[in-house]
């Protein structure tokens, strides 16, 4: 019996012919098509983009990015987070086109379509790549959880939900509600 043959793998080359009106992602070579984020997931991105971005720009800590900016992580690797956060001091990896390496913090907003995925395959992904601080959010449970990298993983700091208050160690001093990000 003839072992089917691997499955090439797609290179941001591959991922730069995708078209302009539909977001996609590359991990680890394979596209996933990104359906659009709901009411929700769009309300919760505004008011975390809002409270993160006045605190980095207030602080002159560096720049607060949102979807849709692609992130190449790699040429097999390309991920469009909700948000993302790079320090003044790694201003380099900001191109004209996308950002070249690993954000200090990315947060992802799960949908539906994109819970599983980015509980495993991208925290993976940023683990691995070297994002200093990751923060899973899920607008069903109402809860923000920040993850920081160890020894090649991620460990949890903590797990905020409504009443409690968020904060960051990449982004010192940053704090707010979980409630502030999730509109009634």
């Amino acid at each position: 019996m003839v072992s089917p043959k691997p499955k090439a793998k797609l290179t941001y080359e591959d991922y730069a012919k995708t078209p302009d009106d539909e977001r996609w992602e590359l991990i680890d070579g394979e596209l996933f098509r990104m359906p659009s984020p709901n009411v929700a997931h769009q309300r919760t991105l505004g008011c975390l983009l809002l409270r993160v971005a006045r605190f980095v720009d207030n602080r002159d800590m560096g720049s607060v990015f949102h979807l849709p900016t692609d992130v190449v992580l790699s040429d097999t690797d390309v991920v469009e987070p909700d948000l993302l956060f790079i320090s003044s001091e790694r201003m380099g990896i900001i191109a004209t086109l996308n950002v070249q390496g690993a954000p200090d913090l990315v947060a992802e907003i799960h949908s539906p379509s994109t819970a599983q995925r980015d509980l495993t395959a991208k925290r993976e992904l940023y683990a691995r790549h070297g994002v200093k601080e990751y923060w899973p959010i899920d607008p069903e449970t109402r809860t923000v959880t920040v993850l920081l990298l160890g020894d090649g993983d991620f460990t949890e700091a903590g797990v905020y939900r409504e009443g409690d208050t968020v904060t960051s160690p990449t982004l010192e001093g940053l704090s707010f509600r979980v409630e502030e990000i999730f509109p009634a």
